[in-house]
């Protein structure tokens, strides 16, 4: 006879839940915890911030800097290209620490703000660079931020300043992008690499195309560093995009600059009488 306490329930056993005849409830997952999370907190909307995992602090980088200038030349392999990568690191700094500064400056806006719910909550990928930035920017207003952390081999773990009760863990990158999009009223897109890249002109892609039917501020931060890497002109000569598509999205140069659009955007478009009424229910209903 069977020991009916020997046979585990479905959603007790590790192995199916684990194996590609599971991946649906895992899934399922990915979309159920975080959303019972965020109704928890009652968090309406949010402030993406994309950028670089591997920007430092200035403090940081200056560190490594005269570290190095100390150190015998001879004792360094390839001292002189060591050098410059640091010096470049050095340079690159001012945008780890214009995310804390602007990511400070929105929650203290955001937490004097009389309205319901928890509105403009800073949000990331939850490791480092300019992700640790953005949530230790929250961390010193007094505020709570969001990390949606991805598990991949390398660059990514979640950083210090992301509170225990907001961090999430994500296997699937398609469901951390839907949680980025789906409560976001602003993204800010700090220099980067191929992950910042990819999240930026996927959610261009998707306003394009009609499928963010929101009003979104969508900003790119540094002209000129983002002039180098994607000939944004190029496109619409070439008839790649219309003219229109190129005003999904605004520059902004300075910390100052990105927080009076991003707050004159919210006053305009979520923050009046009329825009209220609309969040009774913010995030429990997909389109």
């Amino acid at each position: 006879m069977i020991n009916r306490k020997e046979i585990l329930k479905a959603y007790e056993d590790l192995n199916f839940l684990n194996s590609p005849d599971g991946r649906i409830i895992r899934i399922l997952s990915e979309f159920l915890q975080p959303q019972a999370n965020f109704k928890r907190h009652k968090i309406v909307d949010t402030i993406v911030f994309f950028g670089s995992a591997r920007l430092k602090s200035k403090k940081e980088s200056m560190a490594e800097y005269n570290k190095l200038k100390k150190s015998d030349p001879k004792s360094v392999k390839n001292f002189a290209e060591e050098l410059r990568r640091i010096q470049r690191q050095v340079d690159m700094s001012k945008y780890y620490e214009d995310a804390v500064e602007l990511s400070k400056r929105l929650t203290k806006w955001s937490h004097s703000l009389d309205t319901e719910g928890q509105r403009f909550i800073v949000c990331t990928g939850g490791g480092p660079g300019i992700m640790e930035a953005a949530n230790k920017g929250a961390k010193l207003a007094g505020g709570k931020s969001i990390g949606l952390n991805i598990s991949i081999p390398f660059e990514q773990f979640v950083n210090k300043y992301v509170p225990r009760d907001l961090s999430f863990e994500f296997h699937y990158f398609f469901m951390r992008k839907f949680w980025f999009a789906y409560l976001a009223k602003s993204l800010i897109v700090f220099p980067g690499g191929f992950g910042t890249m990819d999240e930026f002109l996927e959610i261009l892609t998707l306003i394009q195309t009609g499928k963010i039917k929101k009003k979104m501020l969508l900003l790119v931060y540094d002209e000129k560093y983002w002039g180098k890497i994607i000939n944004f002109k190029a496109l619409t000569d070439n008839g790649m995009i219309s003219e229109s598509d190129s005003k999904i999205f605004s520059f902004c140069n300075t910390v100052d600059e990105a927080f009076d659009m991003i707050t004159k955007f919210f006053e305009k478009t979520y923050l009046s009488k009329k825009e209220e009424k609309k969040l009774e229910e913010p995030i429990l209903h997909l389109e």
